[in-house]
């Protein structure tokens, strides 16, 4: 029996963990900086993303490794057809057509496996995804159905490495049905758990001078993974990309390293705080390192704790005074404007600040999540745009989106705009799979597309004569949070 090292989390249990409620920052920052925000009761919800989603993605690029989801066939689709689009654009870039990135293959779970228990199935699909193969590791992914039938997904892995045992080939069983937890990024934490638990295991290599995990989910571009790799380089460091288009080697480095940092807040947080605990490996958690500001954060939190304060130092001026001349041109375009904020809430928080890059103000961030890990990040933004901005904790509620971005109706909304474009408003985003957003050339990047995004608006503007959203009129003269059951003071 494999030992386990780091035992399932659930991120809902995380200090301060709410993902409904609704204010100004300056109604609830008391009950922030005094850790009692409290979670609002949503009586309708318009849809949530599945953890087994993240956990998928956490994976899918990982080479020579197999995923075996075992699930109806729906769900294994779910979770492939983004992510394979996805690794497709970082396998052009990277100039590796052929990588051979992780296979998904369902089980297919249908009426008699749901009836009789699937372990049977699952233990033929296993043998088929080997004989096709020839993977140096195989996850097993539970889902929904799985759980609820019961089947036990760690005991087939454990008696099929047995039968596996002569080619040694790794089982690595993933706990992560889609009902387990509110919070989706619970499938980050369950994946990398899997990765310490069933491939590193007990392992402990020589540690590698100057090496660093950087833990990078599957949002992050290839461009913006060698612009972070090109910063850490400047300032005497090594980056070990994880886990995306990680080999089984790469892998087994994460205890090699001497030091982690993070792309944000809350993703791998946990696991390295397990990584300083078992391997006494220190880690920096700051914020994304998109915009000036919250790059010099980044940049100067990894230096500390590597003790390249004025390594960092030295290249944060030559970084700024490569692309302050155009922002501040920019600026003068973008002065004063008003930004609404649709994002991930860490990804959401750096916008905050990339718009501060450009004197623009914050009128309101929707967010899918908020945990006491965030303390720090709202201050900074207060110290931007003031306290005034609405804060609405939801996940993926459209409706409640555009009834605010209707009634706000900003200069600029920066997020995914399916929704909102059709109200002919001003969109871009910050979440591009093709081209670097991170660092200094990043906040110039994404100031230009800010900039475009305000020169042309024609096809908002004709999408909004021409099309409408699935609202009648009377929901956008109602309360965006008549839906919300606010708890008692």
């Amino acid at each position: 029996m494999v030992e386990k090292q780091i035992p399932e989390t659930i991120r809902d249990t995380h200090p301060g963990f709410v993902d409904a409620t609704v204010g100004t920052y300056e109604e609830i920052k008391g009950k922030i900086e005094k850790k009692c925000l409290k979670n609002a009761h949503r009586k309708f919800a318009q849809g949530i993303q599945c953890l087994q989603y993240n956990s998928v993605n956490v994976l899918l690029s990982l080479q020579d490794t197999v995923m075996v989801v075992h699930s109806p066939l729906g769900c294994a689709a779910c979770g492939a057809l983004r992510g394979i689009e996805r690794l497709n654009v970082y396998k052009h870039h990277m100039g590796q057509a052929d990588a051979k990135e992780s296979r998904i293959i369902s089980t297919a779970l249908g009426e008699k496996e749901v009836i009789l228990g699937g372990e049977t199935r699952l233990k033929e699909t296993i043998d088929e995804a080997v004989a096709r193969h020839h993977p140096k590791i195989v996850f097993i992914l539970s889902s929904c159905a799985a759980a609820i039938i019961g089947d036990d997904i760690d005991a087939v892995a454990e008696k099929i490495e047995k039968k596996y045992k002569s080619e040694g080939i790794l089982f690595a069983p993933v706990h992560c049905e889609g009902f387990k937890a509110k919070n989706h990024a619970t499938g980050y934490d369950l994946a990398l758990a899997t990765i310490q638990n069933y491939v590193i295991r007990l392992a402990r290599p020589p540690k590698k001078k100057g090496l660093i995990n950087l833990f990078t989910p599957h949002t992050v571009s290839y461009a913006d993974q060698l612009e972070m790799k090109r910063m850490l380089k400047a300032i005497g460091l090594d980056a070990n990309v994880m886990p995306y288009n990680a080999t089984y080697q790469d892998i087994m480095n994460i205890p090699a390293a001497e030091y982690n940092i993070s792309v944000c807040q809350i993703y791998a947080d946990d696991y390295m705080r397990f990584l300083k605990e078992k391997y006494g490996i220190p880690f920096a958690k700051t914020c994304m390192p998109v915009g000036t500001r919250s790059t010099d954060l980044w940049l100067r939190s990894i230096a500390k704790i590597a003790g390249k304060e004025k390594e960092a130092e030295e290249f944060i001026a030559r970084e700024r005074a490569a692309v302050m001349d155009e922002i501040n041109e920019i600026k003068k375009k973008t002065q004063g404007l008003k930004a609404f904020i649709t994002a991930g809430t860490g990804r959401g928080f750096a916008a905050a600040t990339i718009i501060g890059d450009y004197g623009m103000k914050l009128l309101a961030m929707h967010t899918p999540y908020y945990e006491d890990a965030y303390i720090d990040d709202f201050k900074l933004i207060e110290e931007l745009h003031g306290s005034g901005f609405l804060i609405n904790v939801a996940e993926i509620q459209p409706y409640q989106q555009v009834n605010l971005v209707k009634k706000y109706n900003p200069d600029i909304f920066i997020g995914l705009s399916i929704w909102t474009s059709r109200l002919g408003i001003n969109t871009t985003h910050i979440l591009d799979p093709k081209r670097f957003t991170f660092g200094y050339r990043g906040a110039l990047y994404l100031g230009r597309k800010i900039s475009d995004a305000l020169s042309n608006n024609n096809f908002n503007r004709k999408l909004s004569k021409h099309t409408r959203l699935p609202y009648r009129d009377s929901w956008f003269e109602d309360d965006a949070f008549k839906y919300v059951e606010f708890p008692e003071e």
